[in-house]
């Protein structure tokens, strides 16, 4: 969590326990890339929480690790690995070929602010109760979009209710975090994309026993 180095360890080993349990309740090898997404948020976390202790220049070498490690989560990961977890757990031939479509403009943007991550140096900067990353880039209003296409539309295209609930709460956490923290909004909205991890654990909770008829 985006907030202090106590409630990132917290936030990490609660989405690590989530995450141990979605993945004991897969039925098939191709839902396990959304199980595990709890699993990578907990990592973030935890690495955002190490992250915390390196302030103010305890140790500027692994607090440049930890910056790069985290922005490759929030940055690169996120927007690919979102799409096509969810592309493989749906059924519908329409909504798969909709969801790939997602998947594309994600890696599009993910490759963008890889390129980015690696030309240019980004840095953490402890704030109170925040941590601002500074990775400067152009067409911000082009990337915001494809992002968010990665992220938050492709959940609402799945035939699954509790995956478009997903979608929802991605939504109104990426607004939230726009709106009230624009300054640490990377941190924050990837705190509150973490809280969703419940609707990935409740997906495995009460999905059908049999695959939703195409329609």
């Amino acid at each position: 969590m985006c907030f202090s180095a106590t409630a990132s360890f917290t936030a990490g080993a609660g989405l690590l326990l989530v995450g141990g349990v979605t993945t004991r309740l897969v039925k098939r090898h191709s839902e396990l890339p959304y199980a595990a997404i709890p699993i990578l948020f907990g990592i973030q976390q935890i690495i955002e929480g190490t992250l915390w202790l390196t302030f103010p220049d305890k140790a500027p070498v692994l607090n440049t690790v930890l910056t790069y490690g985290f922005s490759i989560f929030s940055h690169v990961l996120w927007p690919t690995y979102v799409p096509i977890a969810i592309y493989f757990i749906e059924v519908v031939a329409w909504r798969r070929k909709a969801i790939l479509a997602t998947a594309a403009g994600g890696s599009i943007v993910g490759l963008y602010l890889l390129y980015f991550l690696i030309s240019l140096p980004i840095r953490a900067e402890a704030a109170t109760g925040h941590i601002d990353y500074v990775s400067p880039h152009f067409y911000i209003q082009i990337v915001m979009a494809l992002y968010v296409l990665g992220t938050c539309v492709s959940p609402l295209l799945s035939s699954q209710r509790w995956v478009k609930l997903f979608g929802v709460a991605a939504i109104v956490s990426f607004s939230a975090a726009a709106a009230y923290y624009l300054a640490w909004f990377i941190s924050v909205w990837c705190f509150f994309a973490a809280v969703m991890s419940v609707m990935v654990l409740m997906f495995f909770l009460r999905r059908p026993s049999e695959p939703v008829e195409p329609n």
